[in-house]
């Protein structure tokens, strides 16, 4: 007989449960879903990426709506629940009641703020959920904003890092001597706090924070030494603390937090706990690790089956802005320890092993950590150590004497080591799963999870993939497109080209591909190829566009668009002005400036958009392209006409760049920048397409970044006079949307292809006429304002309820 079972918090442990328990026995259970929060399971150890613009949310939703249509889960979603009434086996929402046989709490953890005096302040957040990093990206949106991260652990320094990749001035302030003091020794601690500093991020320890100051909304932080720190977000990052309040109201048995046995049942035998809402054994739990484990024991035993969860050793392994970090054991001073230290100032490297009585008891690494896991089994097992005490140091590789081949060390592991700390999973269960069939990364992710959440021990999983199969395995190939063809995306560019398709028809028919029309992963793609290849053939098909690309403007968290008219170089006049203060006014929108030098008119309602665009139109303001991949906008500075430093008038050349590239659609979207001299004001350096100006003309550098990979431009090419800027530019662009593969952003794309292939092809004068002649020709046919075509033709489709077909599918 199908049960009740209701589960309260939809957050990573519970939907691990859930998971187990759909596998095991699908029908077991009649699941009602509650969730605080107006989503359901995504992965928060992912925050970090979309907060630094590097993932959207989308790509880090663990579950989606038609995860739970499959299980038949009933979701309430954005409904908290007020109380648990034991007696009548009932849980009170605040939409209703239900009943359940069996009750998960999986309440989570709350952070806790600091109380002190302006703590509660608009502009102070947390960094727990996706609301608090849409809070620090709004924030982020402002140029010239300053944030204060008041703590120095993972979670703050993640915040930190994230806020600047997205232009802020960001301070740490960390009540402790070094950063991350409970992970890392001081040594360690000083080469972090020294790479974040290298990257922008000021870091002030032993800071106390006395009290937050502003009127309607934070503006300064004060220290207890007397500090003031201009702000215009704090965020909290100090710790968490259980949310065990509905627990304890509902008569439960709760000490720090909800206390349950090794079968994760609570004093009430109906009502089980799991993640950061429990306490077993005196030990609360942070890490996904345990939490893993906890939901697999809870899994079981809703199963009938006879688990029992128990607390491992658990080591570190972490990722800070491109830092890498390992301890685990025991790592303090202590008489009778014995200290292994190795140094690499050079590089970065710092290893230092702490034995005790021949065993290795704790290990902390910074900048290698290649061979941690080895060295966490070491730890765990507590094995004799002093035969390979010389060459410990070394790693794995080097025991015997010399180095061996670096399988070797991967092949010596026991069954027993654990490879995937985040789900908790040793190499045997993975040579298991190998030898059961699991032959490649992707089989083996979704066979054993191993390598799913934060992806650090993706090469050590490919590893055992080799030694298990030898021969039979083969490094990772190129990924075919989608699940509709085996061709990679590189085939697909190369057989439209050849065989000449002109068509998505002539795509899906001659390439073999096995749905009628393609999917939503594969259309957009195509839909690129073609248009780059045959602009003169091939009409662009909007419903293989992502939706803000159809809707010509992008769709926000509450359902309506935001607006950003172009702002050629960032200039603007009165005239301009007026009208978007017009159109704010008109359509109750929210008026932003970007950190792009553009205006963003954000909360229009989606049949308002040809109203509003409309308008701006008869201003003389054209679309911004903001949700395009293709030229997004260009940076300038003031240049040489105001500016006594200014070499050349970078405005200008924004200006013409802007007006030759805009509408040109390309495989990512586009950024570039002009500065008017190396003091890098317009921050060309980091930028797809970045030119600084000097006396003597023009730097021209491509591939630069300043998302989740920072990376500075490469030397294209130096000229003397602004159309050779101009015409190497647009080669450039050309280049790129001729042979890049769909969402490679430029600096992926000349990973693969270097940057001298691309020099030679752009440098080259007949090859550069001859790019430049085919993107003019692309321009004749795209370079058009689509505001006033949909304005003209194409208004009906913005009426409500209009348009949604692939929307949902997106």
């Amino acid at each position: 007989m199908t049960q009740r079972l209701v589960v309260i918090g939809a957050g990573m442990a519970t939907g691990r449960v859930l998971e187990h328990l759909f596998e095991t026995d699908p029908d077991a259970y009649d699941v009602t879903l509650f969730n605080a929060e107006p989503r359901g399971n995504y992965n928060r150890i992912m925050l970090s990426p979309v907060l630094s613009g590097e993932k959207s949310y989308e790509e880090i939703v663990t579950h989606d709506d038609a995860w739970y249509d499959d299980h038949n889960v009933t979701c309430r979603f954005g409904e908290k629940v007020e109380r648990i009434d034991r007696d009548r086996k009932v849980v009170v929402g605040e939409n209703g009641e239900v009943p359940y046989d069996k009750l998960i709490l999986g309440t989570g953890s709350a952070p806790f703020i600091i109380p002190c005096p302006g703590h509660d302040l608009p502009g102070v957040v947390a960094y727990r959920d996706l609301e608090d990093t849409n809070a620090m990206m709004e924030a982020a949106g402002t140029p010239g904003a300053r944030a204060v991260v008041i703590g120095g652990g993972l979670l703050g320094l993640e915040a930190a890092a994230g806020l600047r990749l997205r232009g802020m001035e960001v301070t740490v302030l960390h009540l402790a001597g070094h950063l991350m003091e409970r992970q890392l020794d001081e040594a360690a601690g000083y080469l972090l706090q020294k790479d974040l500093e290298s990257r922008g991020i000021t870091v002030m320890t032993q800071a106390a924070t006395k009290e937050i100051r502003g009127d309607a909304h934070v503006e300064e932080v004060v220290l207890e030494d007397g500090t003031v720190l201009p702000a215009d977000i704090v965020v909290m990052a100090v710790g968490i603390r259980p949310q065990a309040q509905l627990a304890k109201d509902a008569g439960l048995d709760v000490n720090r937090a909800v206390t349950v046995d090794a079968r994760m049942q609570t004093s009430d035998p109906d009502i089980y706990a799991v993640g950061e809402c429990v306490e077993f054994d005196g030990n609360l739990f942070g890490l996904v690790a345990p939490l893993y484990d906890q939901a697999r024991v809870l899994a079981k035993t809703l199963a009938g089956e006879d688990a029992a969860f128990q607390v491992k050793e658990l080591s570190t392994k972490l990722k800070v802005t491109g830092c890498d970090l390992f301890s685990a054991g025991d790592f303090a001073e202590g008489e009778g320890r014995e200290d292994i230290v190795f140094r690499d100032p050079a590089r970065g490297i710092y290893k230092r092993l702490v034995i005790e009585e021949n065993r290795l008891i704790g290990a902390v690494f910074y900048g290698d950590t290649a061979d941690s896991n080895w060295f966490f089994g070491l730890i765990r097992d507590g094995e004799d150590v002093s035969e390979m005490r010389d060459t410990l140091i070394f790693g794995p590789s080097y025991q015997g004497g010399a180095a061996a081949d670096p399988l070797s060390a991967v092949a010596a592991l026991p069954p027993e080591a654990e490879i995937c700390g985040c789900n908790g999973v040793c190499k045997g269960q993975i040579t298991q799963a190998i030898e059961g069939g699991a032959t490649d990364l992707a089989a083996v992710r979704a066979t054993t999870k191993a390598s799913n959440s934060c992806g650090t021990c993706t090469g050590l999983v490919e590893q055992l993939l080799s030694v298990t199969l030898g021969d039979g395995y083969s490094a990772p190939a190129a990924q075919p497109i989608c699940g509709c063809t085996e061709l990679t995306h590189e085939d697909v560019r190369r057989l439209i080209k050849s065989k000449e398709l002109k068509s998505q028809a002539a795509v899906w028919q001659e390439l073999g591909w096995t749905t009628p029309n393609g999917c939503h992963v594969c259309r957009p793609a195509v839909n690129f190829y073609l248009l780059a290849d045959w602009p003169l053939d091939y009409q662009d098909d909007p419903q293989s566009r992502f939706v803000n690309e159809r809707n010509h403007a992008n769709i926000q968290k509450d359902g309506t668009y935001s607006v950003m008219p172009r702002m050629w170089g960032g200039t603007t006049d009165a005239n301009e002005l007026r009208a978007i203060a017009d159109a704010a006014d008109r359509y109750g929108a929210t008026v932003k400036v970007t950190g792009g030098q553009r205006i963003d008119l954000l909360g229009v309602k989606k049949e308002d958009l040809p109203a509003i665009w409309e308008d701006l139109n008869d201003a003389g303001m054209v679309s911004g392209h903001a949700y395009s991949k293709g030229l997004r906008t260009v940076k300038t500075c003031v240049g040489k006409d105001w500016c006594r430093f200014g070499t050349q008038d970078s405005t200008g050349l924004g200006i013409q760049l802007e007006k030759r590239l805009w509408g040109a659609w390309t495989p990512h979207k586009v950024k570039l920048g002009v500065s008017g001299c190396p003091r890098n004001c317009a921050e060309a350096t980091c930028k797809d397409v970045g030119i600084v100006c000097v006396d003597s003309g023009y730097q021209i550098g491509v591939g630069g970044a300043a998302g989740m990979d920072v990376k500075e431009v490469e030397r294209l090419v130096d000229v003397t006079t602004e159309q050779e800027a101009i015409d190497h530019v647009v080669a450039f662009v050309q280049l790129y949307r001729e042979n890049a593969k769909y969402l490679d952003r430029p600096y992926k794309w000349l990973a693969k292809v270097g940057i001298e292939w691309v020099q030679e092809q752009v440098i080259d004068p007949e090859i550069r006429a001859g790019l430049i002649e085919r993107f003019d020709i692309s321009q004749s046919v795209y370079q058009k304002d689509p505001w006033a075509e949909h304005v003209q033709t194409r208004r009906a489709r913005y009426a409500p309820l209009a348009d949604l077909t692939l929307e949902a599918a997106e």
